[in-house]
């Protein structure tokens, strides 16, 4: 398989953007890959639905390694809440598999892209919103949590995101740190990934590749570059999001995403 030359620096980019971001702000950067992957596979005259659903793969599967490269760094600062990690993993494994085996190839590519718009919008304004949660409120416990987990599972699976914008939210309505949010949700992000991944081969198993290099619905030179990136990107993200005012930053990308949601909306059904 062979790039241009410019196809492979917008990978990189991509790749380096997502990888700061999942290190600043826990998240695995699908929200800001997937728009952007769709123009350049629907590019290389890819059907639009279709290359929706091949970024929105391609994206999960480069998580799993920007999650390890982030959660590295999250983790030698002590802000990893490992106990929750636990809790969480089982239901986001089970919702995660539905997700990718299932669902995923169920709906069609433009459902996914105003699926995508709406929950992405919906995440970047109660961001921008920033209030503060009740001083009162803890977390649930450990069946409710694998629940919740479940639901970030296959929200994530619908979407190709890491389930940050789903998991920081909610740990910091119940509380939690927003720094030990970020590094707990970037830890959440390897069993996302690798179950929402495992359903993605499964579900593309029989397909007939759309491009050279992909195989069922993941575009494997873009996930090698992509993640690439990204893991070099990741552990300066973290060193950062551990100096810098978090929550100015949240907003900035708030803005970002609200963007990316226009674009998204245009690629898929203009």
């Amino acid at each position: 398989m062979s790039f241009s030359l410019w196809v492979v620096a917008e990978l990189l980019a991509i790749g380096a953007v997502a990888g700061f971001l999942a290190g600043l702000l826990g998240v695995g950067g699908g929200m800001m890959m997937v728009p952007f992957l769709t123009l350049i596979v629907s590019g290389q005259g890819v059907e639009s639905g279709q290359a929706v659903k091949i970024a929105i793969a391609s994206s999960m599967a480069t998580i799993m390694f920007t999650s390890l490269a982030s959660v590295r760094a999250h983790h030698a600062r002590g802000a990893v809440r490992w106990d929750l990690v636990r809790n969480f993993s089982p239901g986001i494994v089970a919702g995660g598999l539905l997700g990718g085996a299932g669902v995923f190839a169920v709906f069609r590519g433009q459902a996914l892209a105003l699926f995508f718009a709406v929950f992405i919008g919906y995440s970047a304004l109660q961001m921008l919103r920033d209030r503060s949660p009740s001083p009162h409120r803890q977390l649930p416990g450990a069946a409710v949590q694998a629940a919740v987990g479940a639901g970030i599972g296959l929200v994530s699976g619908l979407l190709g995101a890491g389930g940050a914008f789903m998991s920081v939210p909610f740990m910091t309505w119940c509380n939690v740190p927003v720094r030990h949010a970020v590094g707990t949700s970037a830890a959440l992000g390897f069993p996302i990934a690798l179950a929402n991944t495992a359903g993605y081969i499964v579900a593309g198993w029989q397909l007939e590749p759309a491009l050279p290099g992909v195989r069922g619905y993941l575009y494997l030179p873009a996930i090698a570059l992509i993640a690439g990136a990204a893991m070099v990107l990741a552990p300066l993200g973290a060193r950062t999001a551990h100096r810098t005012d978090v929550r100015k930053l949240r907003r900035l990308f708030a803005l970002l995403l609200l963007t990316l949601v226009g674009t998204m909306l245009h690629r898929a059904f203009g």
